[in-house]
């Protein structure tokens, strides 16, 4: 009989919780697009280092290298075409960019705190020589900076969203358990669905403005126009995703609950919605995906503020920066959709996780 050391079994214990741990939180790293780092984890942990070198490789090496070669690729063949504005920005110049308008951003800060600094100064000086009546509050009304507008297309684009989803959401449930319901709406999505923005944006724009005929309250005419237009393009994926989950309920399923009588709320509650949990949030995906699509178009369009018009007054613009600073907007976008894309797939798995628990 052969002894087994005790060292040797709390070594590979400890390796087996290590391995564990590095398991379920590959999961998140997936979610974070960080897949990259689970091979490193395991290679320091000793699991196969030439194995998980191949890995790393694969999710690391190959889009780096990729990047890379668009990148020189890029500026190489971007000084060679010429356009009214001149030749095509290269990287560099584009970057130089970005610098450039995160100076123009904290500029524009610093008006707007020496603003805010003066009115202070003016108002406490009124206060103690006793005219309180000549005080007054301002809003600082500078040109909004580049961060301004992206944060306004993000804010937009979420309420946008939002609205969107707590249209199609419901619809889609009913579609889904009604054969009725779904050949009442499976006409309109037909028609509606492949509408173009630029269709929808002047019938929102007239209705907004005859039905909303004052700035003053909680939302602009213009961030309405643009909202109300995501709206419109952006609910179908989820509507469509979302019958097509809770159709797809295995009919045992169905069968349990009329047993167990279940009322309707309970029902959707507690056996149609986690069932049709994974295609509604792939709706919700591809609806948030085309709403960020549908608002730049839309701001362009409607000189609504936002990334869209940034890119729409550089273009009009013409100076020498121009082209550059539409690229850097393109990125943005770009970017900006893909951490979008990110913070729903985040969404989607706590969801499932705990739907799964």
């Amino acid at each position: 009989m052969t002894a087994i050391d005790p060292d040797t079994l709390d070594a590979e214990a400890r390796r087996a919780r290590r391995f564990t741990r590095i398991n379920k939180a590959d999961t998140w790293f997936r979610v974070l697009g960080l897949s990259w780092v689970t091979p490193i984890l395991k290679a320091i942990a000793g699991d196969n280092p030439r194995a998980q070198v191949k890995e790393l490789w694969q999710l690391l090496g190959v889009p780096v290298f990729a990047i890379i070669a668009f990148l020189l690729a890029w500026g190489t063949l971007a000084p060679q075409v010429q356009t009214s504005l001149g030749a095509v920005p290269g990287p560099a110049q584009v970057w130089e960019q970005v610098g450039n308008l995160h100076a123009d951003a904290q500029r524009e800060k610093e008006k707007e705190i020496a603003f805010y600094e003066r009115q202070d100064a003016r108002n406490a000086e009124h206060i103690a020589n006793g005219d309180t009546d000549r005080v007054r509050e301002r809003t600082y009304t500078g040109k909004p900076t580049y961060y301004d507008q992206i944060w306004t297309s993000i804010k937009t684009v979420f309420f946008g969203f939002l609205i969107a989803s707590v249209v199609a959401i419901p619809l889609g449930i009913a579609a889904g358990l009604s054969v009725t319901a779904n050949a009442a709406l499976n006409p309109l999505i037909q028609i509606f669905k492949p509408v173009s923005p630029l269709a929808w944006l002047p019938i929102v724009t007239m209705i907004v403005s005859a039905v909303y005929t004052s700035n003053d309250g909680m939302f602009s005419k213009s961030f309405l126009i643009s909202a109300i237009t995501v709206t419109l393009c952006s609910l179908w994926p989820t509507l469509i995703n979302t019958a097509l989950g809770v159709s797809s309920i295995d009919k045992d399923l169905v069968s349990v609950s009329r047993v167990l009588k279940m009322n309707t709320w309970t029902k959707i509650t507690k056996l149609v919605l986690p069932s049709a949990l994974p295609l509604i949030f792939t709706g919700l995906r591809l609806s948030l995906g085309v709403g960020w699509m549908v608002l730049i178009a839309a701001e362009m369009l409607a000189q609504n503020p936002g990334l869209g018009k940034f890119v729409w007054d550089e273009f009009q613009n013409g100076s020498s920066q121009s082209l550059a600073r539409i690229m850097v907007a393109v990125f943005t976008i770009g970017i900006i959709g893909f951490l979008l894309d990110r913070v729903m797939y985040a969404l989607q798995s706590m969801f499932t996780f705990s739907n799964n628990r």
